[in-house]
C-alpha cells in the first residue's frame, strides 16, 4: 500500500484553512484553529487515530465560532477523503468504545463513499471554553460528510461535558484507525468493485 497523504487549502470570506494529513502517521499534530477547545479535540483525534495532521485556520471569530468549527470539520474531511484515494486495501469498517472517567462513547464508521452522520452527544453546557457545545457534534458531522463516510456516534453515559466530548472524539479516532488499516489485500472492499463516488 502506497503512502496515503494529502494536503489542501480552502479560502472563503469566513475562513482561511490549510491542512496536511498523513493516514500512515504516528499521531503527530500541529493544530491552530483559533479555538482552544477545538484544538484540544482535534489533538485527541489525531493522537488516537495515529494519523498526522497539520491544521491552521484564520476565521471570523468576531462573529462567533460556528464558521471556524464547521469549516475545520469540512477541511479535515476533505483532506482525509483525498488521502484515501480509491480506498482499496482497507478494512473499511471500524468501531470503538472510548471511556474518559465516568463518560463512555461509541463510534461506528463505514468508509463507504456514502456521506451520512448521526451524532448524539447529549451535551448540557452552552460552551466548553470558546466552543459552543452545539458545534461539537457539528464538527464530527461536517467531517463525515466531507470525507464521504458513514459515521454513528453515541454518548452512552457520562456527567462531565468535557469528558463526554473528548470521549466521543477519541472513539471516532479509534474507529477510524481500525477502518483505514490494511486488509491484507489490494481489493476495493465492496461487492460493487468500487466505493461509491470514488474519484481516483
Amino acid at each position: 500500500m502506497s503512502r496515503r497523504s494529502a494536503q489542501l487549502e480552502r479560502n472563503t470570506k469566513e475562513t482561511s484553512i490549510a491542512a496536511k494529513l498523513d493516514i500512515d502517521g504516528t499521531g503527530t499534530s500541529d493544530i491552530s484553529t483559533g479555538i482552544g477547545f477545538l484544538d484540544h479535540l482535534f489533538e485527541a483525534f489525531v493522537k488516537h487515530s495515529r494519523i498526522d495532521l497539520s491544521l491552521s485556520c484564520t476565521g471570523d471569530l468576531r462573529v462567533d465560532d460556528h464558521h471556524t468549527a464547521e469549516d475545520c470539520g469540512i477541511v479535515v474531511g476533505q483532506v482525509l477523503d483525498k488521502a484515501l484515494g480509491d480506498r482499496s486495501g482497507i478494512r473499511r469498517f471500524g468501531y470503538a468504545y472510548a471511556p474518559l472517567d465516568e463518560s463512555l462513547a461509541r463510534a461506528v464508521i463505514d468508509i463507504s463513499g456514502r456521506p451520512f452522520s448521526a451524532v448524539n452527544l447529549e451535551l448540557r453546557r452552552e460552551k466548553l471554553g470558546d466552543l459552543a457545545c452545539e458545534n461539537i457534534a457539528h464538527v464530527l458531522s461536517s467531517l463525515a460528510i466531507a470525507a464521504r463516510i458513514t459515521l454513528h456516534v453515541d454518548q452512552l453515559k457520562g456527567e462531565n461535558d468535557h469528558h463526554r466530548a473528548e470521549a466521543a472524539f477519541k472513539a471516532v479516532a479509534l474507529a477510524l484507525r481500525d477502518a483505514v488499516s490494511p486488509s491484507g489485500t489490494q481489493d476495493v472492499p465492496s461487492t460493487k468493485g468500487v466505493i461509491e463516488g470514488s474519484t481516483r
